[in-house]
């Protein structure tokens, strides 16, 4: 049976290269995105295979109403939460929308879907995984509203871990270092410092952690997985 992944952040970078890894191998997507057009190259590629179902849905995780109203499939193998806001800046300078950015984007928009698609996931004893950061084990000058939400959304794997054992569900955080994505680019622009996408982790090899993760047999689990530039 071919299996179905919810997935946000497919527009660029880590998610991106997750739903194409997905795509090739034969698997379903639903992708939740703010921009189709950031995908319509991915639609495409499931159009080529012939066999692949993949739906498009259009949506904000900054706006929790629009969470709310979603209606997810009945099933679902995973739900893999890629999507994420980066706003840098000291805590004496950054404002109330970056902070509220962050936060809703990183932690608040995962934690409302993950509510919305739990019964899909217990229905196949599925796996939730969070695409973290560093930045949610450690924080540095000038990350503290990131950070923050990143923490956050380690406390909400972790909790969601346990909640959902009697379940079978299993939940991973996963915890890249710097990656090469457009949210690198823009992280290097306001540190002022010049960017090569070639000295970090290329986007594939965090996706490649992520298909394991889904691929894990069913003995086993995988709570915490780092990757970090070699």
């Amino acid at each position: 049976m071919t299996r179905l992944h919810l997935l946000t952040g497919a527009g660029s970078g880590i998610g991106r290269e997750i739903a194409r890894r997905l795509l090739e191998r034969g698997d379903g997507l639903v992708l939740l995105v703010r921009d189709p057009a950031k995908v319509a190259d991915l639609a495409d590629l499931a159009d080529s295979a012939g066999r692949t179902a993949l739906t498009v849905v259009t949506t904000d995780l900054a706006d929790p109403a629009a969470v709310e109203a979603l209606a997810p499939p009945e099933r679902l193998d995973s739900v893999i939460h890629c999507a994420g806001a980066v706003e840098l800046g000291p805590v004496a300078q950054l404002g109330p929308e970056a902070w509220e950015t962050q936060l809703q984007v990183n932690l608040v928009g995962p934690a409302l879907l993950t509510r919305r698609t739990l019964p899909a996931v217990r229905a196949t004893r599925g796996t939730v995984v969070f695409v973290n950061s560093g930045a949610g084990l450690r924080a540095n000058p000038d990350w503290a509203a990131y950070a923050a939400s990143k923490h956050g959304l380690k406390a909400l794997a972790d909790a969601l871990r346990e909640e959902e054992r009697p379940h079978g569900v299993r939940v991973t955080s996963v915890y890249p270092g710097r990656t090469a994505s457009p949210m690198q680019a823009k992280v290097h622009e306001q540190e002022g410092r010049a960017y090569d996408p070639a000295a970090w982790i290329q986007p594939g090899t965090v996706a490649e952690a992520v298909l394991h993760v889904l691929d894990l047999p069913g003995d086993a689990s995988i709570p915490d997985l780092s990757v970090r530039p070699r």
